[in-house]
């Protein structure tokens, strides 16, 4: 309890770390859910490891070609947000083109993303003369320092994607759910997919600027697996998988500083031991009562 005093304090030291990673916890499941709804999990794995690819390549043309210190605060922000994004979204237009022409198993698509986004994050660092200034730990997800401006351009992106979630939940709800009644609802797949896919575009990036890529993968898409198993219908799903992601990460974030542990592993950590006990116990109810609870 004085661990939770401390961190919960206005004058705690590290509050901006502890906001960002409650942003992150409350916010990335709830566009996870769509991810698990349409069964594209690994999409979850490749989206943030190619958005760090473009905070890579975004500092690294900014070193090689403008100012050979890399930047600093804010300018160095503005690239990173700025490559994340366009890496994203380059990536979700690219996959859906593929996939509207029928091209290929999107497992083979997504992993090849994966596997090749990841070799040229590793090339274009070490490629780079001054990488191992704070980038490194820039793209493995560092929160203890989040400035004023990081908490800022997070907590907008998030406001954003969650105003357009819920404004727009019945048709994102639609497409993703029954696809088949949305077409014979003659209800604009195409564009309620782009602007869905957006959304989980705009998230991913800005996880990952805050966080890392392995810290957003998994707030992605565990609280969802998680809440799943229990939820019996859409509503208790969504709210699950944020009530989940949320408490996850603020408790995450006591555990770490009561053991002077890092953030993000603790928090990845904390929610696969969530996993697989909340899962061994549905095992344990279903094996007294056979009655499956609702599963999206």
């Amino acid at each position: 309890m004085d661990t939770l005093k401390d961190i919960l304090s206005p004058d705690f030291l590290l509050r901006n770390s502890l906001y960002v990673s409650l942003l992150v916890g409350f916010a990335c499941p709830l566009v996870g859910v769509f991810l698990v709804l349409r069964r594209l999990i690994f999409l979850g794995v490749a989206l943030p490891q190619i958005s760090s690819t473009g905070i890579a390549f975004a500092l690294s043309m900014h070193v090689w070609y403008g100012h050979g210190d890399g930047g600093h605060g804010e300018e160095q922000t503005t690239l990173a947000f700025v490559g994340a994004i366009a890496f994203t979204v380059l990536a979700i237009l690219w996959l859906a083109l593929l996939e509207k022409r029928g091209r290929g198993l999107v497992e083979g698509r997504l992993g090849t993303a994966y596997v090749v986004a990841t070799a040229i994050s590793l090339l274009l660092l070490a490629k780079c003369p001054v990488a191992e200034r704070g980038w490194l730990n820039l793209l493995k997800g560092e929160i203890i320092a989040i400035s004023q401006g990081d908490l800022r351009l997070t907590g907008i992106a998030f406001a954003v994607v969650l105003a357009m979630l819920w404004l727009f939940h019945r048709e994102f709800m639609l497409v993703s759910f029954d696809r088949d009644m949305a077409l014979t609802l003659r209800r604009n797949v195409v564009l309620w997919d782009l602007l869905l896919f957006g959304l989980i575009g705009l998230t991913v990036a800005v996880a990952v600027l805050s966080v890392g890529p392995l810290i957003a993968f998994a707030f992605l898409l565990v609280p969802p697996l998680v809440a799943r198993q229990w939820a019996r219908n859409m509503r208790q799903f969504v709210l699950g998988a944020s009530v989940v992601g949320g408490l996850s990460a603020c408790v995450g974030f006591a555990l770490a500083y009561r053991w002077d542990l890092p953030v993000g592993p603790t928090d990845v950590a904390l929610l696969g031991s969530v996993y697989a006990l909340t899962a061994g116990a549905r095992r344990l109810v279903l094996a007294k009562s056979p009655t499956l609870p609702f599963r999206p």
